[in-house]
């Protein structure tokens, strides 16, 4: 698996975190069983972290410069 393919994967599971957490599913009980997920505001940053480096790779930045030449003097 490549390095972006991998990046994505991950993207697309924390943002199916923080759409269950926003839906209230932050914390439930199963019997005597809980489960809490993680905080949200962690999850956003995480969240970012990733899209900003799959955008790296999808498109490097480099900057080109064309100078015309002036005619006349």
């Amino acid at each position: 698996m490549s390095e972006l393919s991998e990046l994505k994967e991950r993207r697309a599971a924390l943002l199916n975190a923080i759409s269950k957490i926003e839906n209230g599913a932050q914390e439930y009980r199963l019997g005597s069983r809980s489960l809490r997920r993680a905080d949200l505001g962690t999850l956003y940053a995480q969240y970012e972290q990733l899209t900003s480096r799959i955008s790296r790779i999808e498109r490097p930045t480099c900057t080109v410069a064309v100078l015309g030449r002036r005619r006349g003097g």
